[in-house]
């Protein structure tokens, strides 16, 4: 590597990248933690509850890696939802050194309300990409972005971001449609 980039531009990009990331990741934040207010629910809470539905049960493990969390935080997470009775732990019979969370079904009712609720017009990164969907007609796709995650985290990360994707479209729940065009023209006058 040390030939084929200099350490200013290496300087450069990584602290253009950080910048970039922390601001997206603040407006993401701050969206996120609003949609999930009123269901007494924090983001790693939310976060383990949509990984568990997607992976229709996921190790601990399974939920640090895909949460991008520590292991104890996906343990602690759980286990105080698990008191709340959304998920219960297990283990398998063909893998008895890791313990397992599934939803319970008050746990699925309270994540598929969380969908429900869920409402475009609140989340300010959705109405930043919005003139971009003007000017190409579609929302930013994330090429760059996914392989870049792809070489730090590998393919299976990816694999199971694509299918949680495939589950979100395949969803009752989120698929009353929005009109992109109103959207546009709410977020003009606004």
């Amino acid at each position: 590597m040390k030939d084929k980039i200099s350490k200013r531009d290496a300087i450069f990009y990584s602290h253009k990248m950080a910048q970039l990331s922390k601001a997206l990741w603040k407006a993401i934040e701050k969206d996120w933690q609003e949609w999930i207010k009123p269901f007494q629910l924090n983001i790693n809470e939310h976060h383990i509850l949509w990984i568990a539905y997607h992976l229709k049960g996921a190790s601990i493990s399974e939920i640090s890696k895909y949460g991008v969390m520590h292991v104890s935080t996906a343990f602690n997470f759980s286990k105080k939802m698990e008191e709340r009775g959304l998920l219960q732990f297990s283990k398998r019979e063909n893998d008895k050194r890791n313990t397992y969370v599934e939803l319970t079904d008050a746990g699925i009712e309270l994540l598929e309300e969380t969908l429900e609720e869920y409402n475009p017009e609140d989340n300010s990164v959705l109405r930043g990409a919005m003139p971009m969907t003007e000017m190409y007609g579609k929302l930013p796709e994330f090429l760059d972005l996914s392989a870049l995650i792809k070489e730090i985290y590998g393919d299976e990360y990816i694999e199971i971001l694509e299918r949680s994707l495939e589950n979100i479209e395949e969803e009752p729940l989120v698929q009353q449609p929005t009109d992109i065009e109103d959207y546009k023209k709410k977020s003009r006058s606004s």
